[in-house]
């Protein structure tokens, strides 16, 4: 079991990291209560920092480890790969392997283009649909996150202060700067919200060059779409010329199609990444062959020049592919039925308690909110303060019982993962009801 608090060996790296990174820490996103929780190793399903304290990873480097840490497979692949060389200017067969592969699996990917990251994947989504259709605007879901493209931030961090009226909201900034001009080229919706879809995408169709849809936002609840939001989108965007851009940076985990088939989605460009890259950076940008044709250099500079000196460079290829090859229909049933266990296992709970709780997410993926009623939108899944005092809560408890639960965005499971872990999890927030229970009734 692990201890809520971190130990002396974490305090003494976060001293010496404060004399060197901004705030002490290389990325935002990384949580700390005051001090962060410095990794020694990874095992499996588990993780275990320097201190000693071994602890069950439902982050897993925010989903992307599904066979979690130090896979064998993987591992193996990747020591062959070092003594062939690490990166080169010139094409490797294996990354033809991972592009076949996601292609054979993925409907709607006919051509692949390699980047390093997801952020990189969709801003050359993005990118494409506009040299495709000639128009800048882009649309997007208000809360969804889609990396750190200017474009593709606008309205991430929406708060009631700002984020103006259910049926139109306003573009907003995410950070302090950003230009106006950006503000001005993206149109942002609610998800879940069909009429507003459809009214919005048919107003501005004209100017769009695409609709960026994340088909379960994570950032934004970890919602399942409706049906008739789904059908709103792809219908009124192909009435007006509006490229469908699926990113399943995330999402491409929940089936062995990925997300959209699950959904009734149907893309012109699919981003992917995390899962594809076995644990090392990756990004990819799929979809159909007369869309990606904006990247064909054959006959001179294409319509969209796209470059990188670590794009499909051999250690991220080489253990994409071992990860993925792994990842076949029995490896996503067992992932499956531990969700199940876990989201219905929590839900029994709640309703057994009568606590302001409640569960979202699918296949592998779980996401517990502080709240009574599932949210149908970011909006409605945006915390209080006193629900945002009851997640740390609930996240603290799970340390102290030798569990990492992510505090605001999706929990995973991973293949290395048993019934009895999955168990321990819906034990644990039971637990945690329990002697919690003043704090609600």
């Amino acid at each position: 079991m692990g201890a809520s608090m971190v130990g002396r060996g974490s305090k003494e790296r976060f001293a010496r990291a404060l004399l060197v990174f901004p705030d002490g820490t290389s990325r935002a996103s990384i949580e700390r209560d005051p001090v962060p929780r410095y990794v020694a190793r990874g095992n499996g399903s588990y993780l275990i920092d320097v201190d000693g304290n071994q602890f069950l990873d439902l982050n897993a480097n925010f989903t992307t480890l599904i066979h979690g840490h130090a896979f064998e497979p993987v591992v193996e692949a990747l020591a062959h790969q070092l003594h062939l060389g690490t990166c080169f200017a010139y094409p490797t067969e294996t990354e033809i392997a991972l592009a076949e592969l996601l292609c054979e699996r993925i409907p709607r990917v006919e051509r692949v283009r390699f980047v390093n990251t997801g952020t990189e994947a969709v801003l050359f989504a993005i990118k494409a649909a506009r040299a495709f259709t000639g128009r800048s605007k882009i649309a997007k879901l208000e809360g969804a996150y889609h990396g750190a493209y200017d474009w593709a931030e606008v309205s991430l961090a929406a708060t009631p202060d700002n984020w103006g009226s259910p049926s139109g909201p306003r573009s907003t900034p995410s950070y302090r700067g950003m230009p106006a001009s950006v503000l001005d080229e993206v149109i942002v919706m609610r998800f879940n919200d069909a009429d507003a879809a459809r009214r919005l995408l048919s107003l501005h169709g004209r100017d769009l060059a695409a609709v960026i849809i994340d088909p379960m936002p994570s950032r934004a609840g970890l919602i399942p779409p409706k049906p008739d939001f789904m059908a709103a989108v792809q219908e009124t965007a192909r009435m007006n010329g509006v490229l469908v851009i699926a990113d399943e940076v995330l999402n491409l985990r929940q089936s062995f199609e990925g997300a959209s088939a699950l959904y009734g989605l149907v893309p012109d460009l699919i981003t992917m990444g995390k899962i594809i890259g076995g644990g090392l950076p990756i990004g990819a940008i799929g979809g159909r062959h007369e869309v990606m044709e904006v990247f064909d250099a054959s006959a001179g500079r294409p319509l969209l020049p796209q470059g990188g000196t670590f794009s499909a460079n051999p250690l991220s290829i080489t253990a994409g592919l071992a990860a993925m090859r792994h990842l076949d229909h029995a490896a996503l049933a067992h992932l499956e039925d531990l969700g199940n266990i876990v989201r219905n296992g929590i839900a029994r709970a709640i309703s057994k308690s009568g606590a302001p709780f409640c569960v979202t997410g699918a296949a592998s993926l779980f996401r517990v909110h502080p709240m009574s009623q599932e949210p149908n939108d970011n909006r409605e899944a945006y915390p209080t303060p006193n629900a945002s005092k009851s997640m740390k809560q609930l996240v603290n408890f799970f340390a102290e019982n030798g569990i990492i639960l992510p505090h605001g965005g999706a929990a995973s499971i991973s293949t290395p993962m048993n019934r009895t872990d999955a168990e321990l999890v819906v034990e644990v927030f039971s637990g945690f009801l329990d002697s919690h229970r003043a704090c609600w009734t």
